[in-house]
């Protein structure tokens, strides 16, 4: 039990705060001598926990969200292609989806299983969680964009997209990396933060109805049933509490303790690899 909840604290806080949840999941899973492959329907209540906690953050932004995509399909068809004719829901609607097509390519070409080999690697991830305090480094020295909801566009929303890939190797931060993007494409830094979040959403959906079949055909037991569920428990409580921080933090533009931490964590799994 104590594990499930260790892993579900880990999941929760590392899923939002800078600090890539699935390096740090990797590390505990290679400290405690447990293997992710073992137990893939606790992976995805993992997710689906930290999901939980997106919609209570931002369930005043995600569920107008809901008939914006309806009407912003029926434009489509109507062959109404200016930005200027959507509204501002309609848009963010547009934009998460041309953000979540880089990911759908990595599920299409199979490459997801290839990159979490790395997580057999804790000398690998520990190297990626230093070049995340990199790209923390980055973010800080980035300045206050002007791109919010009203002038958002596709192609800036396709290059954070692109950073979003890239953040599925484990010990690349999601969050952070998604953030960095948006600064880099001139989002003010509280668009950047809520446009990362809700971006989540789609990648955890279609990565938990890629693997709804370790759901419903794994032989799991009751008592492991409720491990999992105080696991998934647990990454929601810790989701929101770092959702919340995070957005605090961001405001003040200082992710640079985060990356200290991340130079931390980083070196100790690399020694840690050699030692053992």
């Amino acid at each position: 039990m104590l594990f499930y909840i260790i892993m579900g604290i880990v999941q929760g806080l590392g899923e939002f705060l800078p600090i890539s949840s699935s390096g740090h999941l990797a590390l505990v899973s290679s400290f405690w001598g447990f293997s992710a492959d073992e137990a893939p329907a606790f992976d995805v209540l993992l997710h689906l926990g930290t999901l939980l906690a997106v919609f209570i953050v931002y369930r005043r932004d995600i569920f107008p969200l809901i008939p914006a995509f309806f009407t912003m399909v029926k434009k489509i068809f109507q062959r109404k292609f200016k930005l200027s004719e959507y509204t501002v829901n309609e848009r963010f609607v547009m934009c998460i989806i041309v953000a979540t097509l880089p990911l759908v390519f990595i599920a299409l070409t199979g490459l997801e299983d290839k990159i979490d080999l790395v997580k057999n690697y804790p000398a690998a991830v520990g190297g990626i969680l230093i070049f995340n305090g990199l790209v923390l480094m980055i973010s800080d020295r980035l300045s206050q964009g002007s791109v919010d909801g009203t002038n958002v566009k596709p192609k800036s929303a396709f290059l954070v997209g692109i950073c979003q890939m890239f953040a599925t190797l484990p010990g690349l931060s999601r969050s952070g990396s998604t953030i960095t993007g948006g600064l880099l494409c001139n989002y003010n830094r509280e668009y950047a933060v809520k446009f990362s979040f809700i971006l989540s959403i789609p990648a955890i959906l279609g990565a938990a109805v890629l693997k709804i079949d370790d759901l419903t055909s794994s032989a799991i037991s009751t008592e492991q049933w409720i491990n999992y569920g105080v696991g998934m428990l647990f990454a929601a409580v810790f989701g929101f509490l770092a959702m919340k921080l995070l957005i605090y933090i961001s405001k003040k533009a200082n992710f640079t303790y985060f990356a200290y931490y991340c130079f931390a964590v980083g070196l100790a799994a690399i020694i840690y690899t050699f030692v053992r």
